[in-house]
């Protein structure tokens, strides 16, 4: 009767590392892509405030160099680094475009999952002068 209880005891052993391991990779999967998610969402509102600056009359604090400023603000703050910042303007409506490349923490446990997601936030909006 030992001999039996013993085996089936090694055996629950297996079968909760095997779930485990399963269940551990998926929470971290779950975790990180929340991290991605995070990480899009500070893109989007870095271009929207960009994009809100670049739109004002220079005179009144507006234009390329401040909009960059405050992109950075916010994503120094996040702690992205290094990202892109791409302005444009086409004399009626200005463009920010914000870039960063996130490098996922869980893809060397599994196999053929890219290492890198690149994320892109891109908003427009009419000049105010």
């Amino acid at each position: 009767m030992r001999s039996a209880n013993r085996k089936k005891k090694g055996q629950s052993l297996v079968e909760f590392m095997l779930l485990g391991m399963i269940f551990l990779l998926l929470a971290f999967g779950a975790w990180e892509l929340g991290r991605i998610v995070m990480a899009q969402n500070i893109l989007v509102g870095a271009a929207r405030e960009a994009v809100r600056v670049y739109a004002l009359d220079p005179a009144t604090g507006g234009g390329a160099g401040p909009a960059r400023a405050r992109a950075a603000d916010i994503l120094g703050s996040a702690g992205i680094t290094p990202y892109q910042v791409l302005l444009g303007d086409d004399g009626v409506t200005v463009t920010a475009t914000v870039r960063y490349t996130y490098h996922v923490v869980v893809a060397g446990l599994i196999p053929g999952l890219p290492n890198d997601v690149s994320l892109n936030s891109s908003t427009s909006m009419r000049r105010e002068y």
